[in-house]
């Protein structure tokens, strides 16, 4: 089984990712005092030795899995990669929600495009990662439920199951031997943060905050119904999570939120139904996200 694991390593490495240990049997790191990164969001501090340790140096991962039989785990960010999760509902047995490869499928057709064609992994709960170059001018991190429910993603601060791994669930498998696709345009889109407002003392006047709120709300209308073709399901999603932002802090009632992109949603060309679902994914995710007024302490 060692040399299994080694060899998955090494493979690993031919593509240019930088590997670390992962115990034998599990999905956390093998490295002394190490623990896996909590969640989807980037680590803090103590725990990323391993994003650190991480090498593409086929001597070191030989003496490494001399050791033991360990699991592989691919550094998603010094590797220059985003991967994205597609990821089983862990009640899927009494539940109709969608799993994450079904929800990416109808993003993608709503945003124009077909699934991308990219190398691939089946995990063994019956999802999946899709692998992809991140942008080198933009030092992405991991995501939780941005792109859609049971839709994630890893860069820097996150790490992946290598194909060739074992857990007691299953085996992690490759499902082509294809390169690493580029990331799309439309999904960097969708994974930018919205644009943050600047920043001002604590007790900045409300009628300024509401009159940046009004003019943000027209010219990401605006921005909506002038998409085109292939970017307008994106144009949407992000305009939808930077005003959500005026939302959360009460500077714009929700349902003029959604009232103005439905219609700048529809006037680019998309369904009124495909609107429906993008606003209330993006809004719901911006107002979680927003609840801290700006400015406070």
């Amino acid at each position: 089984m060692t040399g299994d694991l080694l060899t998955a390593a090494l493979d690993a490495v031919v593509h240019g990712w930088y590997v670390f240990p992962l115990r034998p049997g599990t999905k956390r790191p093998a490295l002394h005092g190490e623990r896996a990164c909590p969640g989807t969001g980037p680590c803090a501090g103590g725990h990323r030795k391993w994003e650190e340790r991480a090498t593409n140096d086929p001597d070191r991962i030989r003496t490494a899995w001399s050791h033991a039989p360990y699991n592989v785990g691919i550094a998603t960010g010094p590797s220059g990669l985003l991967v994205v999760d597609l990821d089983v509902p862990k009640d899927k047995g009494c539940s109709d929600a969608p799993d994450g490869a079904t929800t990416f499928g109808a993003l993608c057709e709503r945003a124009g495009h077909a699934v991308p064609d990219t190398y691939r992994t089946r995990t063994p709960s019956g999802g999946g990662h899709l692998y992809f170059t991140a942008p080198s001018d933009d030092r992405m991190t991991n995501t939780a439920g941005t792109v859609a429910d049971s839709v994630d993603t890893r860069a820097w601060g996150g790490y992946v199951v290598a194909a060739g791994s074992i857990t007691p669930g299953g085996r992690y498998e490759a499902l082509c031997d294809r390169l690493a696709a580029p990331l799309p345009e439309w999904l960097h889109t969708i994974l930018k943060p919205a644009p943050k407002a600047s920043q001002g003392p604590s007790g900045a006047l409300t009628g300024q905050s509401r009159r940046y709120a009004d003019v943000a709300l027209v010219n990401e209308a605006r921005n909506v119904a002038m998409a085109q073709h292939g970017g307008r399901e994106a144009a949407l999603f992000r305009a939808a999570r930077a005003l959500g932002r005026f939302v959360a802090w009460g500077d714009l009632p929700r349902h003029v939120v959604e009232q103005a992109l439905q219609e700048g949603g529809e006037a680019a060309g998309l369904s009124a139904s495909e609107c429906r679902s993008t606003l209330r994914s993006a809004l719901n995710w911006s107002i979680t996200h927003n609840q801290a007024r700006r400015g406070a302490a």
